[in-house]
């Protein structure tokens, strides 16, 4: 937590809005849009309620097939699975490991030859790295499929380039605009200024999930900031958001008894929990700073050791490093990932393997996948070092320390 959180809920508090709606959730929408860019955006309960709105507004139905990245986590598809939708899931490529492109387009020009075209495709932001979203969103633009960008991991990660910049620039805020209050912002709200060392804000850059018919954002605990659970919905589209918002509040009808024409669910958050993410958003960049600070302390600490690779940073955009990643090759390290993660939980330090893609995950065998390589290697190799802001220098190098330990 920063420093405003406590405050914000105070306010809330006394406001009396402790619902799921309220002062709180409407500066934090707003807030959010000017951070990210992205004009329309519903703030809701978690990332996979976004996902399950994002992939119904898009009318995605039983026997539809949705087009997604195996190497993710399982809540960037599961909503496809509420719905009864097949999914088709295309392995990550090297430079980014992230959804391939090339896999993609191959997979789309099959299924256009089989006469059935996916009803959406979902590329994920893998560990804060933004997925190559313009050359995604050209090979899906001829077949007039959307792209709905899973950028849960995400926040304050960018990407260069756009394919239709001129249509997408007038979304884009200036950097004066992100140092000031969105017109009819709340007086509770003023976002804080962005730090120029994080990302630089040229006419190329965009946020992840930007140009995307819709972008996914998770503010889950264990994620870059945080409102304890929560997730972002967010749109160019200003009917999307509308009518996903009508179905996040059970679909009720505007009329004074309880009123329902369509099925909704209970999916929006808390004016408690939206008062924590106006404290967290105004941290972002702190955040990435810090993020990609300790990535970088990792890699001067285990520099040299034979057999271990960090994760690259994709020339196309600029990470959150949400996660610091590496690969192990066992024979030139000397032991594997899961020896090294072993060896840390020995001294209560908790690590974790890369994503179990989702093509080898029991719950989707029978679904249609692309390439398969690539991710099951990062799977069998990988593993994510802790990575939390508060760590100090010494916690880096206790963690570096042991890692030594296991190659000598």
């Amino acid at each position: 937590m920063g420093e405003d959180e406590l405050g914000l809920i105070q306010e809330a508090f006394h406001s009396n809005y402790i619902a799921p709606l309220g002062p709180m959730v409407d500066a934090f929408e707003r807030e959010f849009a000017a951070y990210t860019g992205i004009p329309h955006c519903l703030a809701l309960s978690s990332g996979t309620a976004a996902m399950h709105l994002a992939l119904r507004e898009l009318g995605v139905g039983p026997g539809d097939n949705v087009i997604a990245s195996s190497l993710t986590f399982i809540g960037s598809v599961s909503p496809a699975t509420f719905l009864r939708a097949n999914i088709i899931f295309i392995d990550a490529d090297n430079d980014s490991w992230n959804l391939d492109p090339d896999l993609l387009a191959a997979e789309l020009a099959d299924c256009a030859r089989n006469g059935k075209l996916p009803k959406v495709v979902i590329p994920t932001d893998l560990y804060g790295q933004c997925a190559d979203l313009p050359r995604i969103q050209a090979i899906c633009q001829p077949y007039g499929i959307p792209v709905v960008a899973d950028s849960a991991e995400a926040m304050g990660a960018r990407y260069q380039g756009y394919e239709n910049t001129s249509q997408k620039s007038a979304l884009l805020p200036s950097p004066s605009d992100l140092r000031s209050p969105p017109s009819g912002g709340s007086s509770v709200v003023s976002p804080a200024p962005l730090n120029s060392n994080i990302q630089p804000l040229t006419s190329d850059y965009r946020h992840s999930g930007f140009g995307a018919r819709a972008a996914v954002f998770s503010f889950n605990g264990n994620k870059i900031i945080t409102t304890s659970g929560g997730g972002m919905l967010a749109s160019d589209d200003k009917a999307l958001i509308d009518h996903a918002r009508k179905l996040s509040q059970q679909a009720r009808e505007p009329a004074a008894h309880y009123e329902h024409t369509e099925i909704g669910y209970n999916y929006r958050l808390s004016n408690v929990l939206a008062a924590i993410g106006i404290g967290q958003l105004r941290v972002l960049d702190e955040r990435v700073a810090a993020k990609r600070r300790i990535f970088e302390k990792y890699r001067q600490l285990l520099a040299g050791l034979p057999g271990l690779e960090f994760m690259p940073e994709a020339p196309h955009g600029r990470s959150n490093r949400w996660l610091t990643v590496v690969l192990v090759d066992p024979v030139r390290f000397g032991v594997t990932n899961e020896q090294i993660r072993l060896a840390l939980e020995a001294e209560n330090i908790e690590s974790r393997p890369v994503w179990k893609p989702m093509h080898l995950q029991p719950v989707f065998r029978g679904c249609g996948s692309r390439g398969g390589a690539v991710g099951e290697r990062l799977f069998r190799t990988g593993l994510c070092l802790p990575s939390g802001t508060a760590m100090r220098d010494a916690d880096l190098e206790r963690v570096a320390s042991i890692i030594r330990r296991c190659h000598q």
